[in-house]
């Protein structure tokens, strides 16, 4: 029989389903670009949620794309591929992760949201995970050759650098660096922590993004926040919710940007140089609020969390306020509409796709649960001109969502692959896509 405990969870957690049947979920389309509407404050005693379940996908079932372009799957039977890498000689590393087991939850929301998300993951503990699986596609027909496991036993890897013959992990805890030499399809010496990273014991959000300056010198990684809005304290926060410069030679780090909830997809735009990431925003101030969102990373810049968000609008949860921080936040550059959840992130430099989609940048979107009117669940393309987004985002990849709003897959990271191709992880579907143009003579120049 079900325990009293379990049936009031789901009691609990069935009344917060039907309350988003009635959240005023707005156009998602409002919130994209760089002025997006923002709508008053909603709080809740258990926020509005919409689980799109997991279903997987069926045979010879794939994502849709665009007019103009195709996709088909590059690998199957992965265990939650989260981001991708492309090797100098095209070698492609899909690091497959699972969430490190965090500290117990005592509080009663928490234990809520936790089950109801449950529902929305491809989460679990069986099958081979953490580790990063290499595929090597010799002659570019978009079949691998070769898929071995490349590195194993890590800690919840996610981010990736090669820098020379030094390739770097950012494990949940700490980045490791290995000896790599071209063609290596199996790494086997054992990995040199070159610097710790906030872990646990809460490790709220775990994924660490990975990039490398463009002279190698230094390494960037974004570290998340240890809760939604300090709920854990602002001791559980620190060095959270940053990104951090670290010294390559050293293992020195300092802070480089702060007041970013959640950043992922770390790259630098290739026209200025400059570094860019995506962003998950707090939850539970109603169903279009707060837009996640992609910026430049200015040195030293504060981006608002906890204290405010898109610039000087003041989140009151948090106690005491910072005035002099809220005076500083930047404005993020764009919007890309509130519970996306992006975690991919990739400039189209190098594309082979139409000629549409080679000046810009590909944003893969996890998907919300936390709104009425599900949003994300695709890759977009933000046009860029001079550096700057300039346009509104095109969806690219679609399809993640069946008819009845069931997840038949999730994307996460993305990648251009050195055939020009649009590489897509996806986590819950278990396979990494690859999109090409439709007719790829049309698009040769």
């Amino acid at each position: 029989m079900m325990s009293f405990a379990r049936r009031a969870l789901l009691s609990v957690s069935l009344l917060g389903l039907l309350a988003g049947c009635n959240d005023g979920s707005g156009d998602p389309k409002a919130q994209i670009g760089a002025n997006p509407v923002l709508p008053e404050i909603k709080q809740y005693l258990l926020p509005p949620m919409h689980i799109a379940r997991i279903v997987g996908w069926k045979k010879d079932e794939t994502p849709d794309v665009a007019q103009g372009l195709q996709a088909k799957a590059f690998a199957t039977g992965l265990q939650h591929p989260r981001s991708l890498y492309v090797l100098p000689n095209g070698d492609v590393l899909v690091v497959e992760s699972k969430a490190p087991k965090a500290a117990a939850i005592k509080r009663p929301k928490e234990i809520v949201m936790g089950f109801i998300e449950s529902w929305a993951t491809s989460g679990g503990d069986t099958g081979d995970s953490n580790r990063i699986t290499l595929l090597r596609d010799t002659n570019g027909d978009g079949v691998p050759d070769t898929q071995s496991v490349f590195l194993d036993h890590l800690n919840s890897p996610f981010g990736v650098a090669l820098v020379g013959n030094d390739l770097y992990v950012a494990n949940t805890d700490a980045i490791v660096k290995y000896p790599y030499t071209e063609g290596d399809t199996k790494i086997t010496a054992p990995g040199t922590v070159l610097t710790p990273l906030p872990g646990g014991p809460i490790d709220h959000h775990w994924t660490k993004s990975l990039v490398a300056s463009s002279d190698g010198s230094k390494l960037y990684v974004g570290v998340g926040s240890n809760s939604n809005i300090t709920e854990n304290g602002m001791e559980a926060e620190h060095n959270r919710a940053d990104i951090l410069e670290v010294d390559r030679a050293s293992g020195r780090w300092r802070i480089f940007a702060s007041g970013l909830r959640n950043p992922n997809g770390l790259s630098f735009e290739p026209q200025t140089g400059a570094l860019w990431t995506v962003v998950n925003e707090r939850d539970e101030l109603g169903p279009d609020l707060v837009p996640d969102y992609m910026t430049s990373v200015k040195e030293g810049g504060f981006y608002g969390w906890p204290y405010s968000y898109y610039g000087q609008h003041v989140d009151p949860r948090v106690k005491p306020q910072r005035p002099d921080l809220v005076e500083k936040a930047i404005v993020p550059d764009y919007a890309l509409s509130s519970h996306v959840a992006p975690l991919g992130f990739a400039f189209s430099s190098g594309s082979k796709l139409p000629e549409a989609y080679r000046n810009g940048a590909f944003v893969g979107e996890h998907g919300s649960w936390n709104r009425q009117i599900l949003n994300g669940y695709k890759v977009v393309y933000v046009p860029f001109t001079d550096g700057k987004p300039s346009g509104p985002a095109q969806d690219v990849v679609t399809g993640f969502l069946n008819k009845d709003n069931q997840a038949r897959g999730r994307p996460v990271g993305v990648a251009i692959d050195k055939s020009g191709a649009l590489l897509v992880a996806d986590d819950s579907g278990n396979t990494v896509w690859r999109v090409t143009a439709a007719h790829p003579h049309v698009t040769q120049r």
